[in-house]
């Protein structure tokens, strides 16, 4: 397959000179355009990835902010991640095996269309003041069905559209639009909320997928594997037990799923801002949406370096000791009662975690084949979106009976705990130096 814009003068004509005189010495800097985003097709997803997460970040962060309007407990906050979590449990696999078997632009299409009829129906409930927690609770599960089998497309895909040289770059520019649209996303929420109102946040959301569905529309027709179909549902059963013996028999893939599994069940804070934005730090619907975007900000910064850098050294370390960094700021977080101290450790923790995803991703894909990537990465889901809703009901539980704060505190502990049982228990993990990032 010939890869557009992979040329070696495609990559010389990346590189900007650029210089300037500062007291009378000339300092020269070269500025790379990343070279992932010299290939149209992946260009074309990227733009609309980031448009389309701007999007579902605002809703996000709004539906967290709408359920602490409706209800003063801790628990319904809670509950926003039991909404997730069976759908990502039943439908992963499910999801994975597709994205193999079918044109993973057109499940896109599909997922990406359910997505914007729940945005829309949201919008409708709330304009009509007949919006209660159960339409939330309800319209969040299908949303995660669709991401069940979104998702993994998603994923896949992005190796059908760089050669392997780019990919861990490839990642790293996808995690930087998910995290810029996360600083744009949640920081609207706050504005719009603010002066337009709740339902507006749904509706802008909805016509976000449009960016997503002109990109899939402008990149025409993707060269992938397609695993072979056929002999029923026990067949099915066959390929979905493929991928889990796949990952069972690379250590390095299960051990830093399970590494990202603990460390965002342990800390995951997200469901509790509300909480922390309104009756603890004291500020309004403008303060927590900047609050919700600082995650962002820091994994945003964090993956502009990284997307410059072409190689990390003893990756296995350097994973275990983000996530070792994530749990330290997130018991800052929890101890924090000034907004500035409290915006710097979610920054922060946004930082470490970007580090960490960017190292596990470029394990798994540069890992696994084509043929069976899109199950590897609906079982990787389960894993890393599975960690952060039960953590959610986890962390609504324990602050509903001892306090938000504390619930953060002993989650950030429990999170460096388990980095050093992984470490003891998978020390190949530990001495990993893995492929050029």
């Amino acid at each position: 397959m010939v890869w557009p814009g992979s040329t070696g003068a495609g990559r010389n004509s990346a590189v900007i000179r650029a210089s300037k005189t500062f007291r009378g010495e000339t300092l020269k800097t070269w500025l790379h355009i990343p070279p992932s985003l010299l290939h149209r097709r992946f260009r074309l997803l990227w733009i609309g990835l980031l448009i389309s997460v701007a999007g579902s970040q605002m809703q996000f962060w709004a539906l967290l902010w709408h359920i602490r309007l409706l209800s003063d407990q801790p628990i319904a906050l809670g509950a926003i991640g039991a909404a997730r979590i069976g759908p990502i449990v039943i439908f992963s696999l499910f999801g994975g095996l597709v994205a193999d078997r079918f044109d993973r632009r057109k499940v896109l299409y599909i997922t990406q269309s359910v997505r914007m009829a729940t945005a829309l129906t949201l919008a409708w409930l709330t304009w009509t003041d007949a919006i209660a927690l159960w339409h939330i609770y309800a319209l969040t599960v299908i949303d995660a069905i669709a991401t069940s089998y979104g998702l993994p497309a998603r994923q896949s895909l992005t190796p059908n559209l760089v050669p392997a040289v780019d990919l861990p770059n490839a990642f790293s520019m996808q995690s930087m639009a998910f995290t810029a649209g996360s600083i744009v996303g949640p920081a609207l929420s706050g504005m719009v909320i603010g002066y337009l109102g709740q339902p507006w946040v749904y509706a802008l959301n909805a016509l976000s997928y449009l960016a997503l569905f002109l990109a899939l529309f402008l990149m025409g027709p993707v060269e992938q594997q397609i695993a072979v179909r056929g002999g029923g549902p026990f067949a099915n059963l066959t390929a979905i037990l493929e991928g889990i013996k796949f990952i069972l028999d690379h250590p390095i893939i299960l051990s830093s799923m399970i590494l990202d599994f603990f460390a965002t069940f342990f800390s995951s804070a997200n469901a509790l801002l509300p909480i922390f934005a309104r009756d603890i730090l004291g500020v309004n619907e403008i303060g927590y949406g900047w609050l919700s975007a600082a995650q962002s900000v820091g994994a945003a910064a964090t993956a502009l370096i990284v997307s410059q850098v072409r190689v990390i050294r003893r990756q296995g370390a350097v994973l275990l000791g983000a996530v070792v960094s994530y749990g330290l700021w997130t018991v800052v977080f929890g101890v924090s009662r000034r907004y500035e101290l409290s915006f710097l450790a979610l920054a922060l923790m946004g930082a470490s975690d970007t580090v960490s995803m960017i190292i596990r991703n470029t394990i798994r894909q540069l890992q696994t084949p084509d043929y069976i990537r899109g199950r590897m990465t609906s079982i990787n889901q389960i894993f890393f979106m599975g960690g952060p809703q039960l953590g959610e009901i986890e962390a609504g539980l324990v602050a509903q009976f001892l306090g938000a704060p504390l619930a953060v505190i002993t989650g950030g502990l429990g999170c460096i705990a388990a980095v050093g049982w992984i470490a003891r228990r998978w020390p190949a993990l530990r001495r990993y130096q893995g492929e050029a990032v």
